[in-house]
C-alpha cells in the first residue's frame, strides 16, 4: 500500500478547505492561549479528521454512550488538533478554542478525560494510551460490543518502553478490535529520530510483535480511510497505520523545523504569517 517514498508524498500533499478550516481552529486556539505545540498538532490533522468524519461512532451530545468507539490520543501535546475536532463535532463550543490553557478553561495543554467532552483518557505522559487502550479493547470484548479502539501515537513516542509492553499484550489477547496510528513525523522536539532513537525498520518491528502493519501517507484522506474503515476484529490481529507525516504541515515556514515544536508568547505579527501561510479556510 505504501509508496516507496510515503514521506515524501505527505510533503506534496495539497490541503483542501476541510484541512485548512481545521488547520485555522488550531490556530484560533495558539492565539487564544499564547502558546501549544502547533508542530505537532498540525501533523495530526487529516488523521484525526478521517477518524471524525468516516470513521469514529460517537454521540456528542452522549459523550460516554456505551457503544462509542474510543479514539485516544497517545500524544496528548498534539491536542490542539483534538480540541478542533471536537469542537467541530459539536461536544462544545468552537469558541472555547480561544480560551486554550486560559486560567478558567477546562482546555488545557493536554488531555483531560472526565473534564473535557470526548475525551476518553488523560494524556501527556508519553507512552501511556496504547496500555490504556489495550485495557479498554480487551474490556470491550469481554462485554462482546462491536466497538473499537483507536490509539495515536507519535513517533518520538516509541521510544518508551510501556509501548512495547502493551504491544506484547495485545498480541497475546488477539485485540482485533484494536487500531494503532503512528504520526511519524520524522522530527521530535529536538531532532529526527535517526539522531535521537532511530526507529527503522519500523514495520518490521511491529511485524514481529503481532501486528497487521499498513504504512501511508498521512495526509492522504482516502487512503486513510481505506486503512482505518474495514472491520477487523474478526482478524485477531491489532492493526498499526504507519502515517508519514509532515511536522508543521500546511505552514511552510514551520515545516520540518523542530523550533515549531512547541511555541509560546508569540507575537501577533507572527500569529498574522500563520494565518496568511493558511490562506483561506
Amino acid at each position: 500500500m505504501a509508496a516507496l517514498d510515503p514521506h515524501l508524498d505527505s510533503k506534496q500533499e495539497r490541503l483542501d478547505q476541510r484541512s485548512l478550516k481545521l488547520r485555522h481552529a488550531i490556530v484560533d486556539g495558539l492565539e487564544g492561549g499564547g502558546r501549544g505545540h502547533l508542530g505537532s498538532s498540525l501533523s495530526l490533522v487529516e488523521i484525526l479528521r478521517t477518524l471524525y468524519d468516516h470513521v469514529l461512532r460517537f454521540k456528542p451530545d452522549q459523550p460516554r454512550w456505551e457503544e462509542r468507539d474510543r479514539l485516544i490520543l497517545s500524544k496528548g501535546h498534539g491536542c490542539l488538533a483534538l480540541y478542533a475536532l471536537l469542537a467541530d463535532k459539536g461536544f462544545f463550543s468552537a469558541r472555547e478554542l480561544r480560551n486554550f490553557c486560559k486560567f478558567d478553561s477546562f482546555l488545557g495543554g493536554h488531555p483531560e478525560a472526565g473534564k473535557i467532552p470526548g475525551v476518553e483518557a488523560s494524556t501527556g505522559a508519553l507512552g501511556h494510551g496504547l496500555p490504556i487502550g489495550v485495557g479498554m479493547a480487551l474490556g470491550l470484548r469481554l462485554k462482546k460490543s462491536a466497538a473499537r479502539v483507536f490509539v495515536v501515537m507519535g513517533d518520538g513516542e516509541l521510544n518508551e518502553g510501556s509501548i512495547w509492553e502493551a504491544a506484547m499484550a495485545a498480541d497475546k489477547h488477539r485485540l482485533g478490535n484494536l487500531c494503532c496510528i503512528v504520526d511519524y513525523n520524522h522530527l521530535q522536539a529536538y531532532g529526527p529520530p535517526e539522531q535521537v532513537q532511530p526507529l527503522e525498520p519500523l514495520s518490521d518491528k511491529w511485524r514481529s510483535f503481532g501486528f497487521d502493519v499498513l504504512e501511508l501517507n498521512g495526509h492522504n484522506v482516502p487512503a486513510l480511510f481505506e486503512a482505518l474503515s474495514a472491520p477487523r476484529a474478526e482478524t485477531g490481529r491489532p492493526l498499526i497505520v504507519i502515517a508519514h507525516t509532515v511536522k508543521g504541515k500546511g505552514v511552510p515556514f514551520a515545516e520540518g523545523d523542530p523550533a515549531w515544536h512547541h511555541k509560546s508568547n508569540l507575537p501577533l505579527e507572527t500569529m498574522a504569517r500563520i494565518r496568511s501561510a493558511l490562506g483561506e479556510g
